[in-house]
């Protein structure tokens, strides 16, 4: 990658997960752009230069399985990594979220704690192939 800073897109609709995963992933350096729905995201994705998505899979307008095939089949997003972070934790869910076109899955409630490493997985996944 460049020596820009890593820059992560959060789509999530509850704004208290926002706010702590905003903060603990600035505080490791990433940059977090917000989307509190997928109209949003589309629209920040289409300002920003964005280097993952974090995608939750429950939100009210259109859930983030839909909008996951909905940036994989754009030809512009379709490398950008997508995690689904998610409460849906029962059989199938994750497997569901990786058919939808997610490149992993992170289980709520997020542990903070390893949260970070989980990310840099991901970049450095993206940025080796």
């Amino acid at each position: 990658m460049t020596d820009r800073e890593i820059t992560i897109l959060y789509v999530e609709d509850n704004p208290d997960n926002r706010n702590l995963i905003r903060r603990v992933l600035n505080a490791e350096g990433y940059a977090v752009i917000e989307a509190a729905q997928a109209d949003q995201a589309l629209q920040k994705l289409e300002r920003e230069t964005i280097d993952l998505i974090l995608m939750d899979i429950n939100m009210p307008d259109m859930d983030g399985y839909t909008l996951t095939a909905i940036i994989k089949k754009m030809e512009k997003f379709k490398n950008i990594p997508i995690v689904a972070v998610t409460a849906n934790v029962m059989r199938g869910d994750r497997e569901k979220s990786l058919e939808a076109g997610c490149d992993g899955y992170i289980q709520k409630p997020i542990d903070i704690d390893t949260l970070a490493q989980q990310i840099e997985r991901f970049i450095t996944r993206r940025t080796n192939a």
